[in-house]
């Protein structure tokens, strides 16, 4: 069995090496091979990727609304505003009433 990284022939393979648009000169037909190979990968992946964020937008949005929903419910068993005004109440009975009140 070969070793990696060594080659019988002594030059590294050209398959599959990446390409700097760039740096390299390409022909318009390399470029458009270049192009139609992305798009062609990037259609594979995008069913998978879509799939992904419809899951994460659904999650992101049922924990907001569980935090929304249980803040309108807290907020509504809170009875110390009522016990507040109660004591507002209490306190302004029994202040001396004055000609300004």
């Amino acid at each position: 069995m070969a070793e990696k990284g060594s080659s019988t022939q002594g030059s590294a393979a050209k398959y599959g090496q990446r390409v700097d648009a760039k740096l390299e000169a390409l022909s318009p037909q390399q470029r458009e091979f270049m192009r139609r190979a992305e798009l062609a990968q990037w259609g594979k992946h995008v069913n998978k990727l879509r799939g992904r964020n419809v899951i994460t937008g659904l999650t992101i949005g049922g924990i907001v609304l569980g935090i929304y929903g249980y803040t309108f419910y807290s907020v509504s068993q809170e009875k110390f505003i009522d016990e507040l005004e109660e004591e507002a109440k209490i306190a302004r009975a029994s202040y001396p009433k004055t000609s300004a009140n």
